[in-house]
């Protein structure tokens, strides 16, 4: 069965538009709103065998859920706090007057603040994919997805030290033990989802950055050899290296990040008999990335170069001193570059969000779909807290 992206550029610009303003009048209020209605629009774009997804998410059940995330991590946040100042040390150091010693404290404390929330931004990740599961439905039989964001915070942790000990080496054990317990949970109606495969078979989507490692190191001892031997142009040719080795790095993420979300989609098992394919291009997603980016670089410096002229009208009047002229010049200024920042936000959406989006949805494709008339209607999950802590803690931006 082939799975198609039915979304155009107009009518999600103009969504993202019109919502993205009412977020701003509403000083960040609408923006639960915002997301759910961009949602059920990108949901009902994707059509797969004649039948669209459907979004039954509300921003008001975001909206509560934020509410009680964001109180339990003020107090959270706030006890750590109390408990780092009662221990010497603060995170509030003015940097131009503080001691070498306060400098370090500042930057312990900071490290101790990052490390104390990741467990809930780890948390954050888990419970809000459930909850975009329990609110997705097609051929009206709902996804579900079961408790255990605690045994992912551990997973998580466990697996992202092994690959930071390791410099990166055990990525793909952790890329994959990671998707595998969220796939193992999750549900279409009746049928489980199962996640097969290896996870030692990722390396070959991580080629690109091991080689960009290669590069970086190799420079580096060049560079080090250059400095002690007084050789410039050793030292040229390995200050060029690490930028080479930088960018093949960016690239190399791409590719992997890519070329796993395909790996992992064909070996997904749907039931006993569904199976899925899945041929994304990495190609397709950096053009996307390097020619959205520039367009959309070109259009913000239209859209702020617009409101810079605008802005200038005000310049005589001000010359006189008027205070009016002088406020009115800052409201313009202010106006005038938020609605810029939204029309930013929603020409983003169009150039890269929605093509690359689109793109991975039309290189899925479900193998045996005959079997999906025998899934029966699954009870609906308990327990979902809207997003509420991904929304608090900034990971929940995402679609």
């Amino acid at each position: 069965m082939d799975i198609r992206y039915t979304g155009e550029k107009g009518p999600l610009f103009g969504l993202a538009l019109k919502t993205g303003l009412l977020t701003i009048v509403t000083l960040g209020i609408y923006r639960f709103w915002q997301k759910t209605r961009i949602r059920k629009y990108i949901w009902s774009s994707v059509d797969a065998g004649g039948d669209t997804f459907e979004y039954t998410g509300t921003g008001i059940e975001k909206f509560l859920g934020f509410l009680v995330a964001i109180v339990f991590l003020a107090i959270y946040v706030g006890i750590i706090q109390m408990v780092l100042f009662y221990a010497g040390l603060n995170i509030m150091v003015d940097p131009e007057t503080a001691t070498t010693q306060e400098a370090i404290a500042q930057v312990a404390a900071i490290y101790i603040t990052f490390f104390a929330v990741l467990p809930f931004i780890l948390y954050a990740m888990y419970r809000a994919r459930r909850y975009k599961m329990a609110r997705t439905r097609w051929r009206g039989i709902r996804f579900g997805m079961e408790k255990g964001a605690w045994g992912y915070v551990l997973r998580a942790i466990g697996y992202g030290l092994l690959a930071a000990i390791t410099l990166g080496i055990l990525l793909p054990l952790q890329t994959f033990k990671l998707e595998k317990y969220m796939a193992d949970r999750s549900y279409y109606g009746s049928a489980r989802f199962t996640q097969e495969g290896k996870w030692s078979d990722l390396y070959k989507a991580m080629t690109h950055i091991l080689i960009a490692i290669g590069i970086v190191v190799v420079s580096a001892i060049a560079m080090a050899g250059a400095a002690a031997s007084e050789t410039v142009g050793l030292a040229v040719l390995g200050g060029i290296g690490i930028f080479v080795g930088y960018i093949w790095f960016f690239f190399g993420s791409v590719h992997y990040s890519v070329q796993s979300f395909g790996y992992l989609s064909r070996n997904k098992v749907l039931g006993d008999e569904i199976r899925f394919d899945a041929q994304p291009r990495t190609g397709f997603v950096i053009k996307t990335y390097i020619l959205g980016g520039l367009l959309l670089s070109l259009l913000a410096s239209v859209a702020f170069g617009i409101v810079g002229a605008l802005a200038t009208g005000f310049i005589p009047l001000m010359q006189d001193g008027s205070g009016v002229a002088i406020a009115m010049f800052g409201v313009v200024m202010a106006i005038g570059y938020i609605v810029a920042l939204v029309v930013v936000q929603a020409l983003s959406m169009i150039l890269i969000t929605q093509p690359i989006l689109g793109h991975y949805v039309e290189t899925l494709k479900i193998r045996n779909a005959g079997a999906l008339n025998r899934i029966a209607q699954r009870e609906a999950e308990t327990g979902v807290d809207a997003e509420g802590f991904a929304d608090a803690l900034d990971v929940g931006g995402a679609i």
